[in-house]
């Protein structure tokens, strides 16, 4: 492949730090995850964020928050009907209902005139996802929270880099909740975090990874260095606080191999930004040729887009089908993905809620006839051109 979908850097911090853990013994969680938590926080510019095993688990953290300040099992959270398939996965793993609103199709994102439409008393929160970086209307969001007494919770698993208004993805609402898979601007290899600025949230958090327990401290000095622990037989009542559990909880630590990688990435963070950012604006201004043919979203003033993937979306009417160009572009090097599907009409597994083919127009228009290639930090802006022909190429064909 020329055009690989993603990529990792591994910086030589990341592996020397590896081999340390290795070397010490020290391989599950401890001082290494809260110096990524720590540098993660920095970056996005909240007070806390909390590691976790992947970014789905970050998601379902943060939603199963809310049992904590109120919210009760089948209560409802409203969240787009295009994303990837984890974000109606998290809504049910963390013991709610998902209410499904269509995208607008020029961002790609929740349509924020149909929100309120689906506000009932049984809601609890919104959540709103940045897809492929792109970041969602969140005043709009905020508003619509505050209005009704909602939480506001971003899923920015593509959205490092992202900001808003001068603000970062991830610090705009409530709890914001990334990924640190493989393919993303900082990775773990695995993993995720929850960002958010109130540390009672964070504390929740803390709890829930591992498995609802009280243990809840930034640090935790049973892991971190063997020490003894004056909390942990101080209350009677409780006996061993390693094993009182106060909540339905998940398994969801991060160890510290894992943010060993993390550490490294983010290193170069601004380096990748910067790259991955100038690939991706290349991709876009390169297919403003194609509008009769594909739509793709455009950077507004008061954004800045987080630049995970380039996604383009046949137009109805053209003349070519998403499978041909796929073919087309693999058999030429480019490695696409499809785009993501409508959830609840476009995804077997949530057929239970009762919805059809129609219900969500836009979304399912994306998922019959979306794609997306990477504009990672390893492609120049001679593979972007190379790309840009390939596809110039296959529609002269029609």
């Amino acid at each position: 492949m020329r055009i690989p979908f993603g990529t990792i850097t591994l910086t030589r911090t990341a592996k020397d730090l590896v081999m340390d853990c290795l070397d010490r013994g020290r391989v599950s969680g401890g001082t290494l995850v809260r110096r990524f938590e720590e540098k993660a926080a920095s970056l996005i510019g909240v007070k806390e964020t909390v590691a976790v095993s992947s970014g789905t688990d970050a998601d379902t953290l943060a939603l199963a928050v809310l049992h904590d300040f109120g919210a009760k099992r089948g209560d409802e959270v409203i969240l787009p009907a295009l994303s990837y398939v984890s974000t109606g996965h998290a809504v049910i793993h963390a013991g709610f209902t998902p209410v499904f609103v269509d995208i607008d199709p020029e961002t790609l994102n929740i349509d924020v005139s149909r929100i309120e439409k689906a506000v009932t008393p049984k809601t609890r929160a919104i959540f709103a996802v940045h897809l492929m970086g792109k970041p969602a209307d969140m005043d709009a969001i905020r508003d619509i929270g505050d209005r009704h007494g909602l939480a506001v919770i971003e899923d920015a698993a593509e959205a490092w880099g992202a900001s808003y208004k001068g603000k970062n993805a991830g610090a705009l609402g409530d709890m914001g909740a990334f990924s640190l898979y493989v393919a993303h601007i900082i990775t773990t290899g695995d993993g995720g975090l929850v960002a958010t600025d109130n540390e009672e949230y964070a504390e929740v958090l803390r709890s829930l990874r591992g498995h609802g327990r009280a243990c809840a401290c930034k640090t935790c000095v049973s892991t971190v260095s063997g020490g003894k622990c004056a909390k942990r037989f101080a209350d009677p009542a409780v006996g061993d606080r390693r094993f009182h559990f106060q909540r339905i909880g998940y398994s969801s630590r991060m160890n510290d191999m894992e943010a060993a990688l993390g550490l490294g990435t983010s290193e170069l963070y601004d380096e990748i930004i910067a790259v991955r950012h100038r690939n991706l604006s290349a991709c876009i201004q390169g297919f403003e040729r194609f509008g009769e043919f594909f739509r793709t979203f455009r950077e507004e003033a008061h954004e800045r887009i987080g630049p995970h993937a380039f996604p383009f979306v046949i137009e109805s009417g053209a003349p070519f089908t998403r499978d041909a160009l796929l073919i087309h572009l693999t058999e030429n090097g480019i490695d696409p993905r499809t785009l993501f599907t409508s959830i609840p009409t476009q995804c077997g597994g949530f057929e239970f809620l009762g919805h059809s083919l129609g219900d969500f127009p836009h979304s399912e228009h994306v998922g019959s006839n979306g794609l997306h290639i990477g504009v990672h930090q390893d492609i120049t802006l001679d593979d972007v051109a190379y790309f840009i022909d390939v596809v110039d190429d296959f529609i002269r064909r029609y």
